[in-house]
């Protein structure tokens, strides 16, 4: 544990609210003893926040309600003060036009809370995709003891006998209902045998992919980032980081300390390991940034050639999900076997470093956890491109795509709205091969607005007919981390402000080679400079409000799309409110 001098009472921060025998301290005691608290409940004690994202309309979340009496029991056994804080709740299946637009708001609510209240540590409750960067980005700014509790991913899905995993079975359906093969009936099947319990994801989507990077980075207790929803071992975590929260306040074991720059380097090595999200980029830029570390798209590409996929988990592996993987070793299994890609001496909120904590961890089913000498794909989960299309960079996941695409040219078929593409798309005359390279632009992180998960364009129909299930398609949107197929994605700078992609014609040759890392489309400069001079920007997405602010100061995805006045290099918070 940690051996560095310990707090005392008065050091703590909630002591400068309760403390002093003035008249603002007679309002902070008279106004907690008229909630029912004894002074003998917070005097001398941490004060804890559980900063908790449930809410009626987050299906992830369901559980998180009761899972923070689960805390608070951990937190008195602590000898800590346990207070539930609300914050915005980020439901990815009903929150449109996309969760993303809102994560920023969630990192300034969850800072503004902890800096605003006696707080002296934080539990951080998420896991539904955008929760969890948004919480971290909040405590990593406001740089109090924190530690962040994942949801949990749902049990196996269920359909006549097959296993479903959600996101990557929708998809899988919807074309084949579209296609024919299956009936209305067996659609509504689907419906209702894919998502059984509370809990996320179970399939390696931006959930399980952001909560396994929470925890390679040092923020999650040991073993807490696979354990399912439904399983009483998410219970026992819950009261496990409530008391470990109240010894890190003694030890002010703070994010700065955990979240140094190898500690960024680790996630990035395991998400690649494990599978990952193509979000895991945005997120994880965002993530690293506000600490303090220039994370950028080179480290992603510098992983993503030496680090293979090991986590044979879908929509990246063919038949395993969370469930399955937790059964197999989880997060400490993977990260014990790929030891030799990651920096064992990263502190961690155990108080141990993450070589203490992953060792002697086992490996239970060796096909869902490869071996490194017997990976599912040989180089990493994701590949950065760049190219005169993309000139500040874009992504691609070729372990979940059809190989074939990996080296392709074909002319674009170019959409500026997702409407139009999708009645294009359903039109069965659309005159279109599986050589044609499908393109949606003004679906970036401004033109969304806030990068909406588009980016799987849906497979024309003619194309499904005819038995195709891929074909290259290009947006400057995201997609789902439980999506699949050959979609190269978050090209930067994106369209809407005038980034090369919103030059591209209709029959322009696009030109991918993933080997390579490449991605042009063949026209020339000359007839580059002709279009740019006729572009003219498209009309604003919003005229007022917290829209009117996102698109005004978002940055692109290359950059993690934070907003640039949260940048570090603005100066550090002023972590103490002024007490008159």
């Amino acid at each position: 544990m940690m051996t560095d001098a310990r707090k005392k009472p008065e050091d703590l921060r909630s002591a400068r609210w309760f403390g002093p025998a003035d008249l603002r301290s007679f309002g902070h005691r008279s106004r907690t003893m008229q909630m029912g608290y004894a002074p003998e409940e917070w005097q001398g004690r941490p004060v804890i926040a559980i900063v908790n994202t449930w809410s009626d309309l987050n299906p992830c979340h369901t559980h998180l309600r009761q899972r923070a009496e689960d805390v608070k029991r951990g937190v008195l056994m602590g000898g800590g003060f346990p207070v539930e804080l609300p914050a915005l709740s980020l439901s990815e299946s009903l929150v449109k036009p996309t969760t993303m637009l809102y994560r920023n708001m969630l990192a300034m609510e969850t800072e503004e809370l902890l800096r605003s209240h006696p707080i002296d540590g934080a539990i951080l409750m998420g896991g539904c995709d955008k929760t969890t960067p948004g919480l971290l980005l909040g405590a990593t700014s406001m740089d109090i003891p924190a530690i962040f509790i994942p949801a949990g991913p749902m049990l196996r899905g269920n359909w006549g006998g097959k296993v479903l995993g959600s996101g990557s079975d929708s998809w899988k359906y919807w074309d084949e209902l579209r296609a024919g093969k299956i009936t209305q009936q067996d659609w509504l099947g689907v419906e209702a045998g894919i998502a059984r319990s509370h809990g996320t994801c179970m399939t390696m989507g931006t959930a399980s992919t952001m909560t396994a990077i929470a925890e390679s980075v040092g923020m999650v207790l040991p073993g807490g980032s696979s354990i399912l929803a439904a399983d009483a071992g998410h219970i026992r975590l819950c009261s496990e980081s409530g008391r470990r929260i109240v010894e890190m306040v003694w030890e002010d074991l703070t994010p700065k300390r955990i979240q140094i720059h190898k500690a960024f380097l680790n996630a990035i090595n395991v998400a690649m390991a494990m599978g990952c999200s193509t979000n895991a980029i945005i997120h994880l830029i965002a993530m690293a940034r506000r600490a303090g570390h220039d994370i950028g798209l080179d480290d992603f590409e510098r992983a993503s050639r030496v680090v293979p996929v090991i986590g044979n988990v879908r929509p990246s592996g063919s038949t395993y999900l969370m469930e399955d993987f937790f059964y197999a070793g989880g997060i400490l299994g993977l990260m014990e076997r790929m030891r030799a890609h990651l920096h064992l001496d990263c502190l961690t909120v155990s108080g141990r470093t993450l070589g203490e904590n992953i060792a002697g961890a086992k490996v239970y089913n060796d096909d869902v956890i490869r071996p490194l000498d017997n990976p599912i794909y040989g180089e990493g989960s994701l590949a950065v491109l760049k190219g005169n299309l993309a000139p500040d960079g874009c992504v691609i996941k070729p372990a979940a795509m059809d190989q074939k695409f990996l080296k392709h040219s074909g002319p674009a078929l170019v959409f500026d709205d997702y409407p139009s593409m999708k009645k294009a798309v359903d039109d069965e005359t659309l005159d279109i091969t599986p050589d044609h390279v499908l393109v949606l632009r003004n679906a970036g992180p401004q033109g969304g607005p806030g990068m909406p998960e588009w980016g799987m364009l849906p497979m024309p129909k003619r194309l499904l007919k005819e038995g195709h299930r891929d074909m290259l398609r290009l947006s400057d949107a995201r997609m789902s981390g439980t999506s699949y197929g050959a979609c190269v994605l978050h090209v930067a700078p994106e369209s809407y402000i005038g980034g090369p992609l919103a030059l591209l014609q209709t029959g322009d040759i696009v030109e991918v080679d993933v080997d390579a890392r490449s991605i042009n489309m063949r026209v020339s400069e000359e007839e580059l400079a002709r279009r740019r001079a006729a572009w003219t920007p498209p009309p604003p997405r919003f005229e007022r409000g917290y829209g009117y602010a996102f698109t005004r100061h978002v940055q692109q995805a290359n950059e993690g799309c934070d907003f640039d006045f949260l940048r570090t290099d603005f100066g550090a918070p002023v972590l103490e409110p002024v007490i008159y």
